[in-house]
């Protein structure tokens, strides 16, 4: 789903009990009571394009870019990598997210190398 800041901050706040918006959320539905209903569902992803303007223009890099880097970042979350564990986790979902942007030709620069 794409959407906007104030749609993403009340996703935010109900389900993750955060506050403001973000950049992405995943919603995973290989887990939980009804996973087996839909077994090859990996679930969805949402992205603020209002957020992903912001860090894309950050990031001095274009919008398509962004949109790309958070796309692969929510489903890597719908696959069970999770940043926010640890530091090490952290490297190792970032490698994969540019990894898989690298093989499909959207990455806006190699991990390591300044924007």
């Amino acid at each position: 789903m794409i959407t906007d800041d104030l749609e993403i901050e009340i996703f935010n706040q109900d389900y993750l009990n955060r506050q403001g918006p973000t950049n992405v959320i995943s919603f995973p539905m290989q887990q939980g009571d009804f996973s087996e209903i839909t077994p090859y569902l990996l679930g969805d992803v949402v992205i603020s394009m209002d957020t992903a303007q912001r860090e894309a223009e950050n990031m001095n890099i274009t919008i398509e870019e962004r949109f790309n880097e958070l796309l692969v970042h929510g489903i890597l979350h719908l696959f069970g990598y999770d940043h926010e564990k640890s530091v090490e986790d952290n490297a190792r979902m970032e490698d994969k997210t540019f990894e898989i942007l690298d093989i499909i030709k959207f990455s806006s620069f190699n991990p390591g190398e300044q924007p």
